[in-house]
């Protein structure tokens, strides 16, 4: 009984430390948090009822001044159990969940709609649309942004430019991105010198693309061009004298004795990319009633 007693207090009081649910009340923006604009929370009812009379794919937004500890995937599904998106048979509910004082906000997919509002996709979206304009406070640009994205991104047409990210980084970070990468380049690189007839030269010419435009993107100013000129004389150079002088055949030699698989090693490369693809699938439980079910689709991120 001491145990009973004790067990039921634990759930008693977990379940009082949740944070609350609002009720749905037919209405398809709650603002709960005050931070978007009377006519914006006009508009984006208009536009999510629209949307839902044409497609009937049902869209809810959640503002919340903070998520009370809880975090915003357990929140965020609760939210959506409990509101029951989209049509029953067909699962195609998406929630829109910001917590403000939090920093954090979440797209919720259904499961009907996980197919093409995927995870990746919705990163992109919270990423490209909500995260820049959070951070200026503009709520109102970034929740509508973010609905008209969800919606393209439902239809197939949305496209978002990451090179964006990429462009705020600082120069050093760029920098040290840039040397990353290259030094995997290098890698290839080194193999391809010491690699005997046709095959050595096939890696130079398949390598000289990526040292010779990629840089554009990553150092600044005209110093771009250097990684580029530099693999495409040094390669040659360095490889001519691999295989004419002494110490060169010598290195040559002992590297073929090192790596006398020869090129067994190359074959392993055929299993990469089999073994994620399956994460994008969605194994969570499904929730029914009177509406839509969720599994945990979506993605979540900060500001």
């Amino acid at each position: 009984m001491r145990f009973i007693f004790i067990f039921f207090l634990f759930v008693s009081g977990w379940a009082v430390a949740q944070k609350p649910v609002p009720e749905l009340w037919g209405t398809r923006v709650h603002d709960d948090a005050q931070v978007l604009k009377h006519e914006t929370v006009e508009a984006l009812e208009a536009q999510l009822k629209a949307y839902e009379d044409s497609t009937s794919n049902q869209i809810a937004i959640l503002t919340v001044s903070s998520l009370d500890g809880e975090t915003i995937e357990e929140y965020s599904l609760r939210v959506a159990e409990k509101w029951k998106l989209g049509q029953q048979d067909k699962d195609n509910g998406v929630l829109l969940l910001i917590a403000v004082d939090d920093h954090k906000m979440r797209i919720e997919v259904g499961h009907g709609l996980e197919g093409v509002l995927t995870d990746a996709l919705c990163n992109r979206i919270i990423r490209n649309e909500m995260a820049p304009a959070f951070r200026r406070a503009d709520f109102d640009g970034g929740v509508t942004a973010a609905i008209t994205a969800i919606t393209k991104g439902i239809g197939g047409e949305y496209a978002a430019n990451d090179t964006s990210e990429l462009g705020e980084l600082s120069t050093t970070a760029r920098i040290l991105i840039g040397l990353g990468i290259y030094a995997f380049l290098g890698i290839f690189a080194f193999f391809g010198l010491f690699i005997k007839g046709g095959w050595g030269w096939f890696m130079y010419l398949f390598l000289t693309p990526f040292f010779s435009i990629f840089p554009a993107f990553v150092f600044p100013g005209h110093l771009w061009y250097v990684p580029g000129v530099s693999y495409l004389i040094g390669f040659p150079i360095i490889k001519w004298l691999v295989n004419q002088t002494s110490w060169g055949k010598k290195l040559a030699k002992k590297f073929e004795e090192g790596g006398g698989s020869g090129s067994g090693g190359w074959s392993s490369g055929s299993s990469w990319g089999s073994g994620s693809s399956s994460s994008w699938s969605s194994s969570g439980s499904s929730f029914s009633g009177g509406g839509g079910s969720f599994g945990g689709g979506g993605s979540s991120g900060s500001w």
